[in-house]
């Protein structure tokens, strides 16, 4: 028998499936819960474990990467699920791709040759009693998001949510692109301005109307949270619509011409070092290529770099921030969340919640301290961007280097900065887990 009481975890996608993994090797009793195929998603073809609903990749493997660092990251940490995906890995370059149905496989089989994890299958419709971890994923069933949005005090919401991209500051033009907010003196305020001439918003309204959306319908202001509607959707409404809303260019002076420009696209610093920038209203439905294509055509973005692209879809996820502790749980209580219900946008990065929501619900048993990653690591970052109060208004991210503390001294040049940040994480990372032997020996 198991010295701990046994940990339920609500659903059996990549976050609950390592989770429950990991609690099982320390020894604990886990009943992993899954819906599915009694109850399914729009999303999901498969009763299998872990399935992929979207693309086959976990991203780039290049430790100079952020993505690649989380993977590294996790390899120390012992990471059950990245080693099935190298398992079912298919040839895709620089990027780890799995066979979908192999990984699937390999991550059930594990499940299901532990002895310390039961599979019950059925839709779970309220927070269970005792410990557990909520891993159900953005599309939970409508019952437990219910539930959970009682728990968090309505920090979970269902609704058709865009968000905008994010560049890497380095890749702006600061020639053409320059610093004022509104009213201001140029050179000062908050924000970093791109400005359009008349003919250069006509041919970027033109663009954005005539491009890929993902999903290809328009939508009506009810659809929408928060009237959030993505740009293309405002454009949509008339040519100036942009430029009398979020592309206005009133209080602002171009200072290579002294005068005003004909429209502007904002961009906002997205964390205190300024090393992200946040197009400031561009919320969008447009494909990821559209975007990098349409998005370039705005002066001073002609060579930007993406740390992370507008989405737009149906989503379920807590305002963690605000509703959360730094461990991902609802203070006071026994419950704790992973996945992308609480913010953790992408594969790995689900993954790597699950690992850690288990480390810490082992170490609440223990009585030993919670889990906190060193900040400076891909996955530490995104916990800290992901649990910060000041972090306003949340929406799901991927890790990026954006979101990481900058490296002082002199100026780099981006892959040489990358590869700084990388070894300085796994730096971190392994003193971090040679002073925890009660969670990781």
């Amino acid at each position: 028998m198991s010295e701990f009481e046994t940990v339920t975890v609500v659903g059996a996608g990549l976050a609950g499936c390592e989770c429950a993994l990991q609690l099982a090797k320390r020894g604990v009793r886990v009943r992993l819960c899954e819906q599915r195929p009694l109850s399914t998603t729009a999303a999901h073809h498969t009763d299998g474990m872990a399935e992929l609903v979207c693309s086959n990749s976990l991203k780039a493997t290049r430790v100079d990467s952020a993505a690649g660092l989380l993977k590294a990251e996790l390899g120390e940490m012992g990471c059950e699920l990245l080693d099935c995906a190298h398992q079912a890995a298919v040839p895709a370059g620089g990027a780890l791709a799995v066979d979908r149905d192999l990984f699937s496989r390999l991550v059930g089989e594990r499940i299901g040759s532990s002895d310390f994890i039961e599979v019950v299958r059925g839709e779970v419709t309220s927070i269970p009693e005792g410990p557990c971890v909520i891993a159900a994923g953005p599309l939970c069933s409508d019952a437990l998001a219910s539930s959970v949005s009682e728990l968090v005090g309505g920090g979970s919401l269902s609704f058709f949510d865009a968000a905008a991209p994010i560049v890497d500051a380095e890749t702006i033009d600061r020639s053409i692109a320059f610093s004022q907010s509104r009213y201001e003196e140029a050179g000062e305020g908050d924000y970093l301005n791109c400005p359009m001439d008349k003919a250069e918003y006509e041919a970027f309204i033109d663009a954005l109307l005539a491009a890929e959306r993902v999903v290809a319908r328009d939508f009506e202001q009810r659809d929408l949270f928060c009237a959030c509607q993505p740009v293309e959707e405002v454009a949509r409404t008339g040519v100036d619509a942009a430029r009398y809303g979020a592309m206005k260019p009133v209080g602002l002076t171009d200072p290579r011409t002294g005068r005003r420009p004909w429209a502007v696209v904002q961009l906002r610093p997205e964390n205190a070092d300024h090393t992200a920038y946040n197009l400031v209203g561009f919320q969008t439905n447009l494909t990821w290529p559209e975007q990098k294509r349409v998005f370039r055509m705005i002066p001073g973005l002609e060579s930007a770099e993406f740390f992370r692209y507008g989405v737009m879809h149906r989503n379920s996820f807590i305002d963690s921030p605000r509703a959360l502790d730094n461990t991902f749980a609802a203070p006071g209580t026994r419950v704790r969340f992973a996945g992308q219900i609480c913010g953790t946008e992408g594969y790995t990065e689900a993954i790597a919640s699950g690992l850690l929501a288990a480390l810490n619900t082992y170490a609440d048993f223990k009585g030993a301290d919670r889990v906190e990653l060193p900040r400076t690591g891909a996955f530490g970052s995104l916990v800290a961007y992901a649990t910060d109060p000041s972090t306003s208004p949340y929406q799901p991210m991927h890790v990026n280097f954006g979101i990481v503390p900058p490296i002082e001294g002199p100026r780099m040049k981006k892959r040489e900065r990358y590869a700084r940040y990388s070894e300085r994480a796994l730096s971190d990372l392994r003193a971090y887990l040679l002073e925890r032997p009660d969670l990781f020996a």
